[in-house]
């Protein structure tokens, strides 16, 4: 009894730390749910036929940034993908993704900023999840257009494998994120997925079933986008 009741006091110290560890990314996927439907539910933010040639999403709640002038940022939050070989399936359980050195011009203060990240193909979703990447470099971003109609930004949008957008304090825009940096964040999936598993297992393999914190995500995208309208099938 003294053995088993040493045992209970050990556990009883253990698990509040590795209940607020998965407690901490859960809260991330909640308040992911809640930008993207936010957002893509006003007709003149992001337009929907962007959304639904998008091959993934990339959710950042909530990234503080650094109270300096020209200031950088670090912000974590989540991607999901449309399932299956040419992504035309249901939207993917999410793999965590970190945002690293977002710097946004000249600016006083700390502000907290919602990003949305489109991928628009193959390419772009599996560099993403392979390594870090560096929007403008190692892939091409853009501001994304707004607006219910993205059609004269036809050019930008072809070109570009990333388009991004922020909101902050009720205001959303289109807003280039280059020179930053993003990247699978795997120790955040280890904590999530209690387990060692790689982002394109979550995202293409479907290693992992659909946490009940992210249902609200992924039920959202695959009611608002449940099919890629985009021309073309690259991998």
């Amino acid at each position: 009894m003294k053995k088993i009741s040493s045992f209970l006091l050990a556990a009883s110290f253990l698990c509040p730390p590795m209940l607020a560890d998965d407690r901490k990314e859960n809260n991330r996927l909640e308040n992911c749910g809640v930008v993207v439907q936010e957002i893509m539910d006003i007709p003149d933010d992001i337009p929907q036929d962007l959304i639904d040639k998008s091959y993934c999403i990339i959710v950042y709640p909530s990234v503080l940034k650094a109270a300096f002038i020209g200031g950088g940022s670090y912000g974590r939050g989540a991607m999901t993908c449309r399932s299956g070989e040419h992504f035309n399936g249901p939207w993917s359980a999410p793999t965590m993704m970190a945002l690293e050195g977002a710097s946004f011009g000249l600016q006083i203060g700390g502000q907290a900023t919602d990003f949305v990240l489109l991928i628009m193909n193959g390419r772009g979703a599996n560099s993403v999840l392979s390594s870090k990447v560096k929007l403008g470099a190692d892939a091409s971003a853009a501001a994304g257009p707004k607006g219910r109609n993205a059609e004269a930004s036809t050019d930008v949008t072809m070109r570009a494998e990333i388009l991004s957008y922020s909101r902050a304090r009720g205001l959303f825009a289109g807003i280039s994120l280059a020179g930053s940096t993003v990247r699978p964040d795997n120790s955040a999936n280890q904590k999530l997925y209690k387990k060692e598993v790689s982002s394109k297992d979550i995202v293409f393999k479907g290693a992992e079933p659909v946490p009940a914190s992210a249902q609200k995500l992924i039920s959202y995208l695959n009611k608002k986008s449940p099919k890629n309208l985009a021309s073309g099938k690259e991998i």
